[in-house]
């Protein structure tokens, strides 16, 4: 009986016992919830999702018809979450990287504005903001019967903006082949001029050639007439807009309130990171003659970066939950489309168990995609 006094067999044994007491209660309420379910006559399982959804949803980024199955309605939900959660993360980060570097400007009035904005939107529940964001929308813009006309094709109402669309008549596979191939060949033309300049030492047009590769593809299949683009011009009824791109005030009131509150969250940690590097960072770089805006550009802010990525993940993860939200002013996103499959079919708990797995799902993605990109960046100890 040795092996008992093994510290490191008896802590897998209690690791075992642990997951097995897990699992036992798991299955005790499995069991249990499937009793009830039966006794009412509620069907269980996710038989349900290949059934017609007979619901509309109002905007949709993918294909989706009323007669579709409920697995594609709620498809639709996911991608509009990902969609507007996608958007408000990257243009709240470009927002907050510039709020948080005005907050240590040496200009008083910019510094203080920029920690007005930052109180102010951190301080307030982000679904008061939702609520006012969409009642100005509602209320200050006119009614579809009086859009505004801003510009040929363009109408701006309480409904939303709509604009013409562009959209491809023919050649969509290969157009899309030739943005993979210019977005290769940009990536591949950037790696090579940042390789060069820092073996020269010698400043090179890397960025320019790398745009050029990204919009040669696609305007050579152009001038070559393999692929062909269509417009959708916008048409004023009697009662609403017709054809175009629809921007819908749900969409404009969430996405607006995400990269704001997404934006103060990351003035803060921009602060922070920047305040954690010496001033002699500063100094050094100010003795080789540098202006301070480039200091800021080429010395401290990669050094920053390196403490920016981990607190930066948290606030990815909570753009990406805070997106449920959006049921409060009727944006369809995955928590809307699935609480109206759980009032048609009743079968709430495998409903509420798909959006609670894609929020799991979505949130381990972004946490491993940042934790290879903090290594990535981490320095290399030798």
């Amino acid at each position: 009986m040795s092996f008992l006094n093994d510290m490191r067999f008896r802590a897998f044994c209690y690791q075992i016992g642990a997951i097995g007491l897990v699992v036992a209660a798991a299955w005790t309420m499995f069991a249990t919830a499937s009793d009830n379910l039966a006794k009412q006559n509620i069907a269980t399982g996710f038989g349900f999702l290949a059934r017609q959804a007979g619901f509309v949803i109002s905007e949709t980024a993918i294909a989706y018809q009323p007669t579709d199955s409920i697995g594609r309605a709620i498809l639709v939900g996911i991608v509009n979450t990902v969609k507007v959660s996608l958007l408000a993360a990257i243009l709240g980060t470009i927002l907050g990287l510039f709020v948080g570097v005005a907050r240590m400007s040496r200009n008083p009035l910019l510094a203080r504005l920029a920690l007005a904005y930052v109180e102010v939107l951190r301080n307030v529940p982000l679904l008061l903001y939702l609520f006012l964001w969409y009642s100005l929308i509602i209320m200050v813009f006119p009614p579809v019967k009086q859009a505004l006309n801003i510009l040929p094709g363009v109408y701006l109402s309480n409904s939303g903006l709509v604009l013409p669309a562009v959209f491809l008549e023919s050649g969509a596979a290969i157009f899309a082949l030739f943005i993979c191939a210019g977005i290769a060949a940009a990536i591949l033309i950037r790696r090579i001029s940042q390789q060069r300049r820092v073996a020269t030492g010698k400043s090179n047009h890397g960025m320019a050639f790398a745009c050029l590769a990204l919009v040669l593809p696609p305007l050579i299949l152009w001038a070559l007439g393999l692929v062909s683009f269509g417009w959708d011009i916008p048409q004023a009824g009697r009662f609403r807009l017709t054809g175009g791109l629809h921007v819908r005030p749900e969409f404009v009131a969430l996405l607006f309130g995400l990269l704001l509150s997404v934006s103060a969250s990351v003035a803060e940690i921009v602060r922070a990171g920047i305040q954690a590097i010496g001033p002699g960072q500063w100094e050094a770089a100010a003795a080789l003659g540098l202006h301070r805006s480039r200091v800021m550009r080429l010395v401290v802010l990669p050094q920053a970066l390196r403490l920016i990525i981990p607190p930066l993940t948290n606030t990815y993860l909570t753009v990406f939950k805070n997106s449920s939200l959006a049921i409060a002013i009727g944006y369809p996103d995955l928590v809307m489309v699935s609480n109206t499959v759980m009032n048609q079919t009743g079968q709430a708990i495998e409903t509420i168990a798909i959006f609670m797995g894609v929020y799991l799902g979505l949130s381990i993605t972004i946490s491993l995609a940042m934790n290879w990109y903090n290594a990535r960046v981490a320095l290399k100890v030798r």
